[in-house]
């Protein structure tokens, strides 16, 4: 896992450094960044023609799900191949076979699609909470167990009231994967509002330099169009 397609390109196809030039015919080479498809499908090709094979297997589940053994895999490629990795996804999470090479990939994005979305509609409901005088941290616990309930109410939730913006996932990775989105939604003829909404307030924050900090420095974003802060008593 590496952080950017460009990256993947380079460790994986370089003549005289990338993985498939010292892949033994028989290997396989799994990446699991999250990355473009069709570099995906390209990488494939080139490690059939070298006798090898190639999974994509992208990940979700924050450094939580790593650090639990819980991830969610999205696995592209030869059935058989991935099936013989499955011992190996197990000890990091639940891996589903998602079809051919690249169809990890866009079962990735279509995952970050899910959460851009989910992660503005939070957001926009704290700030809202904390205008309305509310308590914050009693307004999530209410929601939790309702239909607002969310894997990133859970993760992110507690670590925006408490300021916490360590990364589990880089606000400039999370551009870079909504970028792809954005790419592979044109090449498609998709449009996705919420998608291009939730890529430009991520955008802001890396124009304020903030693309070191996690997904959840979104409320930042959305503090800063409403001129207010979690932490501190509203007007």
């Amino acid at each position: 896992m590496v952080g950017f397609p460009s990256d993947v390109r380079s460790t994986s196809l370089d003549p005289s450094t990338g993985a498939l030039a010292g892949l033994a015919p028989g290997g396989v080479l799994v990446d699991m960044t999250t990355s473009d498809p069709t570099l995906a499908a390209e990488i494939a090709a080139a490690a059939a023609g070298a006798g090898c094979a190639a999974v994509d297997a992208p990940v979700s589940g924050g450094d939580r799900g790593a650090r639990n053994a819980c991830l969610s895999i999205f696995a592209g490629g030869d059935a058989a191949v991935v099936a013989r990795l499955a011992p190996l996804f197990k000890l990091m999470g639940n891996a589903l076979y998602m079809g051919g090479p690249g169809a990890g990939q866009r079962a990735k994005l279509g995952n970050q699609i899910a959460i851009a979305s989910t992660m503005v509609g939070l957001v926009e409901g704290m700030v809202y909470a904390h205008k309305a005088g509310l308590d914050v941290g009693k307004w999530l616990e209410a929601i939790s167990t309702g239909a607002a309930g969310s894997k990133s109410l859970d993760l992110y939730g507690k670590r925006m009231l408490e300021r916490d913006m360590a990364a589990g996932f880089y606000v400039r990775h999370f551009v870079k994967d909504l970028g792809i989105c954005l790419s592979e939604c044109q090449a498609m003829g998709l449009a996705l509002p919420g998608l291009a909404l939730a890529h430009q307030l991520y955008v802001s924050l890396l124009a304020h330099g903030e693309g070191g900090l996690g997904t959840q420095a979104l409320i930042l974003a959305i503090e800063r169009l409403n001129n207010t802060c979690l932490d501190k008593k509203p007007e």
